[in-house]
């Protein structure tokens, strides 16, 4: 199967590393213009220059930071005032690690804005353009733990669990315009993410981050972390109109860590 997005141009969150990177790299092989959005400038224009451009496409990039809501809502309008998507996807960095214990109500406050605010009113602002065309792609990166918690992000669990059921409602609403939105909930891939989360694990369970790796592969049916390439593929999958009828799923990619069905 070849899944050709020439002439789409896509919006990626996240993306000078890990996931969004991955998601980034495959979209643009598949033939799509890509802007990435992060907040390292150096890292983005490394990006930029190595993507492919063999359907001509034109590569660009914001500088964002997901944490200053107010600050994204200014540059993400000014960008979309002036440019169209046809492919967004959602992907923000986590919020900090720790359970229902050691958060007050501002540590959901900002992780509201972070993983909530920031991907409704980015979403708020393409879907016009999307259904003006007919055509769109909505995907949202979230976390295996809207299904199965994890005790240690519940801030994530929280607010994430909230945007799928956003989707989930969006979904029913613009299904009719030939836009399809859907979350895919992440397992464990090998990422700065999981390496720094493996380290506060480390520290709190007195053992190292070698045997915390080693556990957390053991939980995995097929026993290795996640390649950011897989995630690629999947992306580029549901960006294409091979998935039209693909919409207001949740689809883990773990390598079977979920438990339930």
């Amino acid at each position: 199967m070849i899944i050709d997005l020439s002439g789409k141009k896509a919006l990626v969150g996240g993306s000078s590393k890990g996931i969004g990177l991955g998601i980034a790299r495959q979209l643009a092989e598949s033939g799509a213009s890509v802007c990435l959005m992060a907040r390292d400038k150096i890292k983005l224009e490394e990006i930029i220059d190595e993507l492919p451009k063999n359907n001509y496409q034109d590569h660009k990039y914001l500088l964002v930071d997901f944490s200053n809501f107010e600050k994204f809502k200014s540059i993400i309008k000014n960008y979309l005032s002036t440019n169209s998507i046809d492919i967004l996807v959602n992907n923000t960095q986590g919020p900090p690690a720790g359970n229902s214990l050691s958060k007050d109500i501002e540590s959901y406050q900002e992780a509201f804005d972070l993983l909530f605010k920031c991907v409704v009113y980015t979403t708020s602002l393409v879907v016009p353009q999307m259904q003006k065309n007919k055509w769109g792609r909505i995907i949202n990166v979230t976390s295996v733990s809207v299904k199965e918690p994890l005790n240690y992000l519940v801030l994530s669990n929280s607010i994430r669990s909230a945007l799928v059921a956003w989707a989930k409602s969006l979904s029913v609403d613009i299904g009719k315009d030939g836009i399809t939105i859907n979350s895919i909930l992440t397992g464990y891939f090998d990422t700065e993410r999981i390496k720094e989360l493996n380290k506060e694990k480390s520290k709190s369970l007195n053992i190292s981050e070698d045997e915390v790796l080693e556990k957390m592969k053991s939980l995995v049916p097929v026993n290795r972390l996640g390649k950011i390439d897989e995630y690629g593929y999947l992306v580029s999958f549901l960006s294409s109109d091979k998935a039209a009828y693909i919409n207001g799923t949740s689809i883990p990619i773990d390598g079977g860590l979920l438990k339930s069905y």
